[in-house]
């Protein structure tokens, strides 16, 4: 699948949805279509075909009787066995496709049926007896779905660019700040005017007779008995063959790392097929330090794969940079993207599927600022005390930014830790709502980087970078059966460090990439940035020319990142790269 599009109102009309269709990222989809159900509603969508990618499994797709029909985006992993439940029905089918299934499973049940899909979906489900539509998204944000509202016209998409083309929206400068601290604009906002994102988990069956508003899909149920590694690693298992299942070829981001070398390795000891296997590789002086190639064709030896090394240098980041950018739909300040975006690029022509590790750190303690609340949330009193003083010391940089993070509210230490720099306390108040008190503080902060920086980072850029090849991701951590175990797990110590993912390394005799310091995905931007070559050059001017849109929006001191960035590079070379990217973006949007 690829991207759906509403327009319902007075604005609706053949070349508006047109447009929208025709803006969508993806580059040469298998099938495109329109339609107008009724007077006043049209409906498109852009379709990648993964599974029964024969016509007869097209959008829209119409149930017999002509009463109702589907266009959505995603997979749903249980398709299989809630076309069994039809099937005892009744219900006589005609493709082998999981939109067929889903079609006739809100038939027959409506929106009560959304709560039993397990999957990534955004969908719209048009009843022509009735004149509604349901619209919904999946739990965990995976496909992207923003929708634009006025008194006369709902429209929705799977992204802001065509959007923001049919409405006319301007940029919303005001999303600059909490950008430069937490890297994407506030969690209900986005870079446009008058355009939000609709809510991972939500729905709403909306009418011409009713009020607009969204419902809430139920979280996975915890299983009833307390997970452990065992049934950890049997569940992930399962959910790697649910996963790697697809009617066209399909294969892996492969960093290395203990998520992804995992989950692999599970596929390849289930099936023994290899795959391929796809790995950056930076240039030769930087490789010590950005391992994932080392480590990836370490792990191809001992479990083959079809291993394809992505090259990446400032050459050929500065050659490929305004292709990428022309792709972006909404700016992330995480230099992974461009990655992402790379080995899509040279794995469109043999794979159409591409499962990565994405969620395993946000939901098991994978990043260092995990580490640090913990053991802030061990003597949090004590480091109150402490914090004040030794924030002032010549620390390193870990420890100064941990002691300047400190606070009271436990809440606002991990907002500290998580983003580049200590948020203003008034632009947390959009955020500290999102916490969940019913958790413990150190799962909250958890729940808090799955409903936040894991939709509006990671997998936000990996369905974007992905989709722009025509290539669809996929996230087996984030597997119904997964979050479920996840909400199972009491003690804090199995959310810490990754202890059941690298336990099941070590069973697989893969203890060496259990052992591998964790390091994040991302372009080598403090060796580029201390070069001051033509890479540094390019994202300093970038920056420089930003300097007066930044100084409106931000605090004096900070605004001088813009106005000196040549300065920052030591320390911020991350906010650097981050304010190229949002600069170069919105130059390009303003034009």
């Amino acid at each position: 699948m690829c991207g759906i599009h509403l327009i319902w109102g007075k604005d609706a009309n053949e070349v508006a949805i047109q447009t929208m269709v025709s803006d969508s990222h993806h580059r040469g989809p298998d099938q495109q279509a329109v339609y107008s159900p009724w007077p006043g509603l049209w409906i498109g969508v852009n379709r990648l075909k993964i599974l029964h990618p024969g016509p007869d499994a097209d959008q829209p797709f119409w149930a017999p009787d002509g009463n109702s029909l589907l266009i959505w985006n995603g997979e749903i992993y249980n398709f299989l066995e809630l076309k069994k439940l039809l099937t005892r029905m009744g219900v006589e089918f005609l493709t082998q496709s999981d939109t067929e299934v889903l079609l006739h499973y809100l038939r027959y049940f409506g929106v009560d049926g959304l709560k039993n899909l397990e999957g990534m979906f955004s969908l719209l489900f048009v009843n022509l007896i009735d004149q509604s539509v349901v619209v919904a998204r999946d739990r965990n944000g995976e496909k992207p779905l923003y929708f634009s509202q006025n008194p006369d016209t709902l429209a929705i998409s799977s992204e802001t660019r065509s959007l923001s083309r049919l409405t006319q929206a301007e940029l919303d400068t005001h999303q600059i700040q909490p950008y430069f601290y937490l890297r994407s604009p506030i969690p209900e906002k986005t870079f446009f005017k008058g355009i939000r994102p609709w809510k991972p988990g939500r729905f709403s069956k909306i009418s011409q007779h009713s009020t607009f508003r969204w419902d809430t899909l139920p979280d996975p149920e915890p299983q009833q008995a307390a997970p452990d590694q065992k049934s950890f690693i049997q569940c992930l298992s399962g959910a790697v063959q649910r996963q790697f299942h697809a009617d066209v070829p399909h294969g892996i981001l492969l960093s290395g790392g203990a998520d992804s070398s995992l989950i692999y390795s599970l596929w390849y000891k289930e099936t023994g097929i290899p795959l391929p296997a796809y790995t950056i590789e930076v240039e030769k002086k930087y490789r010590k330090k950005y391992s994932d190639a080392t480590f990836a064709k370490q792990l191809v030896r001992q479990v083959p794969a079809e291993h394809h090394l992505v090259a990446v240098s400032q050459q050929i980041f500065l050659d490929r940079w305004d292709e990428y950018l022309q792709g972006v739909d909404q700016p992330i300040g995480d230099s992974a993207g461009f990655l992402t975006w790379l080995i899509g690029d040279q794995a469109k022509n043999q794979v159409k599927v591409l499962a990565s590790g994405a969620g395993a750190d946000e939901l098991w303690g994978g990043y260092q600022r995990h580490q640090a609340f913990f053991q802030y949330l061990k003597y949090p009193s004590f480091w109150g005390q402490i914090a004040p003083f030794l924030s002032k010391w010549p620390l390193g940089r870990t420890w100064k930014k941990f002691m300047q993070g400190i606070d009271a509210d436990p809440r606002i230490t991990f907002m500290n830790f998580a983003a580049l720099q200590n948020p203003p306390k008034e632009l947390l108040e959009d955020y500290l709502r999102i916490f969940d008190s019913h958790l413990s503080p150190y799962k909250q902060a958890l729940d808090f980087d799955r409903k936040v920086y894991l939709v509006q980072d990671v997998l936000k850029i990996q369905d974007n970078a992905l989709m722009a090849h025509g290539i669809e991701g996929r996230s087996p951590y984030l597997d119904s059966s997964m979050i479920s175990i996840w909400r199972s797990v009491e003690d804090p110590k199995a959310l810490l460090g990754k202890p059941w993912i690298k336990q099941s390394l070590e069973d697989l005799n893969l203890g060496w990439i259990a052992s591998r310091r964790k390091f994040g995905f991302g372009l080598p931007l403090a060796e580029w940035l201390g070069e001051n070559g033509p890479f540094a050059q390019r994202v300093f001017a970038s920056i420089r020319d930003f300097a007066p849109i930044a100084a409106k929006e931000l605090p004096p001191d900070v605004a001088d990142f813009c106005r000196n960035p040549e300065k920052q590079v030591k320390v911020h070379f991350l906010t650097l790269y981050n304010l190229f990217l949002l600069a170069e973006w919105m130059k390009l949007h303003r034009a």
